[in-house]
C-alpha cells in the first residue's frame, strides 16, 4: 500500500481570491509503503508570479527574491503527478491543500485530483481528540514527535513530521502487526504484493492438558448425572 504524505505553502488562503489569484510556492511530499517511510520524497519551490503578501511571508519565510528564479507550477506539474501516482494523499487540513493543487492543475490545463484520494489527518485528530488543539505542532507534542527544527512552516519538513503523526494516529508504526511472512502460516505476501490476512499456523505438537486427574473425574461424574440424552454427550463433551 503506497501513500504520499503531502504539504504545500502558499501566498494566501484562497486560490480564487477576487483581488488576485493566490498560488502554491512550495510542495513537499514523502512516500510511505505499508506505513513505512521509504526515503523517497518530492520537494519543489515555485514562482507564484505575484508578490508575496507580508502575512504569508511571516508564516513560511519565502520571499520574492528567493522565488524569482524558481520554476512555474505548469513546468513541474507532470513531475509532481508522476511522483504521487495513484497513491492516497495524507494531508493535514486536506481541503485547503487539495483546493490549491486543483486550482494549479486547472490553470496548467490538467485534470483535477478527486477529493476521495485525500486522507485528512486533521479530521482524524478531531475525532480522536475532540475539543483539543489539533494543529501539527500540537499533535507533535502529544505524540512526542521532535519538531524542534520547525522554526517556520516548510512543506517538506512538515510532510516528514506529519508522516510520523499520521502513523501515531492510525495506531503506531506497525498498526496492523503485519510482520511479514510467517514460516508455515498464512501470512505470506500474495503475488500482487498485498499482505494476506494472517492466520496462526497449527502447533507442531498439542499442548499438554492442564486438567488434573481429580478434575477430570469430577467432570465425568457431573456429565454422568445428566443422563444419556444430555446435550453435552451429543456434542462430544
Amino acid at each position: 500500500m503506497r501513500e504520499i504524505v503531502l504539504d504545500t505553502e502558499t501566498t494566501g488562503i484562497d486560490p480564487y481570491d477576487p483581488s488576485g489569484r493566490h498560488r502554491i510556492v512550495e510542495i513537499g511530499a514523502v512516500e510511505l509503503v505499508n506505513h513505512v517511510a521509504t526515503g523517497r520524497h518530492y520537494h519543489q519551490y515555485l514562482n507564484p508570479e505575484r508578490p508575496m503578501p507580508r502575512e504569508a511571508f511571516e508564516v513560511h519565510g519565502l520571499g520574492d527574491d528567493f522565488l524569482a528564479d524558481k520554476p512555474l507550477f505548469k513546468d513541474v506539474a507532470q513531475a509532481f503527478l508522476d511522483f504521487i501516482g495513484d497513491a492516497k494523499l495524507v494531508i493535514h487540513n486536506a481541503r485547503f491543500d487539495m483546493r490549491f493543487i486543483n486550482a494549479e492543475l486547472e490553470w496548467a490545463g490538467l485534470p483535477p485530483l478527486p477529493m476521495s484520494r485525500a486522507i485528512d489527518t486533521l479530521e482524524m485528530a478531531r475525532k480522536r481528540f475532540p475539543g483539543a488543539q489539533n494543529t501539527l505542532d500540537a499533535l507533535c507534542r502529544r505524540f512526542g514527535v521532535d519538531n524542534s527544527a520547525r522554526d517556520k512552516h516548510g512543506a517538506l519538513l512538515d510532510s516528514e513530521l506529519l508522516a510520523e503523526v499520521y502513523l501515531e494516529l492510525i495506531g503506531g508504526r506497525q498498526p496492523d502487526f503485519a510482520l511479514g511472512v510467517i514460516e508455515g502460516g498464512r501470512g505470506q505476501s500474495r503475488s500482487d504484493g498485498a499482505e494476506a490476512e494472517w492466520v496462526a499456523p497449527p502447533r507442531p505438537a498439542p499442548l499438554p492438558s492442564r486438567l488434573t486427574e481429580a478434575e477430570r473425574a469430577a467432570h465425568e461424574a457431573f456429565v454422568a448425572e445428566l443422563g444419556e440424552d444430555a446435550l453435552w454427550r451429543r456434542l462430544g463433551g
